[in-house]
């Protein structure tokens, strides 16, 4: 990456203007789990460090050693320890006289549907799902597919795989057969659990279908085991599908569970790849678990006894595995688990619960907080949320505006918030504020959590220094890490570790501001060079943004013969804006000129009623950038609604370019 330049500094200082920061709470810095001490601490003794973390866990058999490092990239740490993650999650705490805590309120779709699970009932259940999975024919290291909507029976599932040593792959809802029969027969899981279907917006989702026409794209398959949970008739066979309630409500309680190596795989979690191919990352028992219980007690300043959490994330993708099961049950945690969506059946809905729940963390993405904003202050004035006291944010860079929206409008101008940066492959998060520390600046993931040693580097290699931009690596390993890609170890060194020696390449660009502080910018692809100067995205896009009539704004670069690559952007209106016009597009186009220079100014602004987005709530860039090259657009199966990408294309047409 080339040196910044005078319009990319000049946007880092808009970005951050005013200087504005968020000082701890008082009450809060005087009570945080983690405090100024642990980062001198981690850097003291790094794998002293993890070691002290890994205590917070039970374990049937201690490590001999922490950290096995002599094959890299290939980690195995906490050598020789034996432990297993479901009875660390659940039997523990029952033991411990916490089983009439409640580990889950659930809350389904429809209105008045709930169900409060204690650990001593999730116990039980999880017992008999691992004894019924054993009945299928399930031994230690065999692969389990969890195809599952938002309901209890998933995490019991999860949890029923690791207490028998059996790696689960749990695959979104929302992909299509095909996405989950390759994922199937990828990692050879030969029992598939799945729901006759789930609840979305008011009508039940079919789930079970998509299993059935995944099996005849392969034989790998030998038995369903089929939750009921919307009465919606399925097609049946007898021979390999079987009725969760026929079968697991048959078993004992009683489940002696066997603890494995440290090493055991956990879970393998389907990602996609440049090639299109998708990428199974591995992770193991006790380092990811070490590393999600960790950061989720320490980066969400975790009260076991007093808080009530909620991630809003689908157990289908990692935040949900790390952040709604394994790290908050690892900490025996009270937590928020909601089946639909949060504009059914109202578009106050989550503001809702969390007055119900009196929810006190929460943790959601940039995405759902952007809508949020574009339907307006007055919906979450309707809601008593004083018990929340810690925000967090996840899964793609936090624009400024959205930020601090979301402070003062959620958080009533009181409540740090943590915006993290990790991903599947980390297993856990590496760069996040800690609410107790850290005076926070929005946009900004600020720092590496103690035991991470992150940095920013240029084409060489070398650390960056203050204020300027470059690629955003880890440099010592983690726990948490993935250990290699399914069945593929050439892929995952030539992915991960090829860029430069011992070093864990994330694909993302990022800058340090003049204070050091890390701006996570999003891929390195979505980093443009217009006449030769590097623009992110994320950057241009915080400008629209902060335009009072813009709600939300996608940008991506399109090739131009005279500058290389051109800007260009879709945006969607305030409802108070209007419909939109050639005027507003020079006004936007003008202020990002304003806020940046204008080697920013977009050649092109489209203005959209929706941008294409994953049922995840991810904007599918590499679409935007086959309309703005006028190319045949790609696939769109994983989009939430496929039929927004014709409506971009005929706007496309009428737009106006520069």
């Amino acid at each position: 990456m080339t040196q910044q330049s005078d319009a990319q500094n000049q946007t880092l200082s808009n970005l951050m203007h005013e200087e504005r920061r968020f000082d701890p709470p008082a009450d809060l810095a005087a009570q945080a789990n983690l405090t100024a001490t642990a980062y001198d601490e981690a850097a003291a003794d790094r794998l002293g460090f993890w070691a002290k973390q890994a205590e917070r866990l039970s374990w049937a058999t201690r490590w001999d050693e922490v950290l096995d490092w002599s094959n890299p990239p290939f980690a195995q740490w906490f050598v020789g320890g034996k432990l297993n993650a479901a009875y660390n999650c659940v039997d523990r705490h029952v033991e411990a006289g916490a089983g009439d805590k409640v580990a889950f309120h659930w809350v389904g779709e429809p209105e008045g549907e709930t169900r409060d699970i204690t650990y001593a009932q999730l116990k039980d259940e999880v017992c008999q799902a691992a004894n019924a999975l054993v009945e299928l024919g399930v031994k230690t290291g065999d692969r389990v597919a969890i195809y599952m909507p938002m309901i209890p029976e998933t995490v019991v599932t999860m949890l029923a795989c690791a207490r028998i040593g059996a790696p689960h792959t749990v695959v979104f809802g929302g992909f299509s057969a095909d996405a989950l029969a390759s994922r199937i027969e990828d990692c050879d899981a030969q029992v598939v659990v799945t729901a006759d279907g789930g609840y979305r917006r008011g009508a039940a989702s079919a789930l079970k279908p998509a299993v059935d026409e995944a099996r005849t794209k392969n034989s790998v398959v030998r038995k369903v085991l089929v939750v009921r949970r919307t009465g919606q008739e399925v097609a049946w066979d007898d021979s390999v599908d079987v009725w969760w309630h026929d079968l697991v409500a048959k078993q004992s309680t009683e489940h002696a569970c066997e603890f494995f190596d440290a090493e055991h795989p956990l879970y393998v979690m389907y990602t996609s790849g440049t090639t299109g191919k998708p990428k199974g990352i591995l992770h193991t028992t006790a380092g990811y678990l070490v590393g999600a219980a960790y950061t989720h007690w320490g980066v969400f300043d975790l009260k076991p006894e007093t808080d009530v959490y909620w991630c809003t994330a689908d157990i289908g993708w990692v935040t949900g595995h790390s952040y709604m099961v394994y790290g908050p049950l690892a900490n025996q945690t009270t937590s928020v688990m909601y089946e639909g969506t949060p504009d059914s059946p109202h578009q106050g809905r989550w503001w809702e619960i969390i007055e119900q729940y009196k929810v006190t963390i929460f943790y959601t993405a940039p995405t759902a907080i952007r809508t949020f904003m574009k339907w307006g202050d007055e919906i979450p004035a309707k809601y008593d949320m004083s018990s929340l006291r810690i925000l967090g944010s996840v899964g793609e860079p936090i624009n400024p505006e959205a930020y601090v929206w979301y402070r003062e409008t959620i958080g009533g101008s009181r409540t740090p918030v943590v915006d993290t940066w990790w991903q599947t492959e980390t297993g856990a998060i590496m760069i996040s504020p800690l609410p107790g520390v850290t005076s926070a600046k929005p946009g900004s993931a600020m720092t590496p959590v103690p035991g991470v040693v992150a940095d920013v580097v240029d084409d060489d290699g070398n650390s960056v220094p203050d204020g300027s931009g470059g690629y955003l690596v880890l440099k010592e390993p983690w726990p948490s890490m993935l250990r290699t890609l399914w069945g593929d170890d050439e892929r995952f060194k030539e992915t991960y570790w090829s860029r430069w020696p011992g070093m864990y390449f994330a694909g993302d660009g990022a800058k340090k501001d003049e204070d050091g502080d890390i701006w996570v910018l999003g891929r390195v692809d979505d980093v443009m060079n217009v006449s030769g100067h590097r623009l992110s995205t994320t950057e241009i896009e915080s400008a629209l943004v902060s335009h009072p009539k813009v709600a939300e704004a996608a940008v991506v670069g399109a090739t131009d013969e005279t500058t290389g690559q051109a800007v260009v952007a879709y945006v969607i209106l305030r409802s108070a804006a209007g419909d939109g016009g050639p005027d507003i597009v020079k006004e936007l186009r003008d202020h990002v000129a304003k806020e940046i220079g204008a080697i920013a100014k977009p050649r092109q602004i489209m203005i959209v009623a929706e941008l294409p987005k994953t049922r995840s709530g991810k904007i599918m860039r590499r679409l935007l950038r086959d309309v703005a090259e006028n190319r045949t657009v790609g696939d769109v199966t994983t989009l939430a609604d496929s039929t927004v990408m014709d409506l971009i294309k005929e706007g496309a047409a009428t737009s106006t370019e520069d």
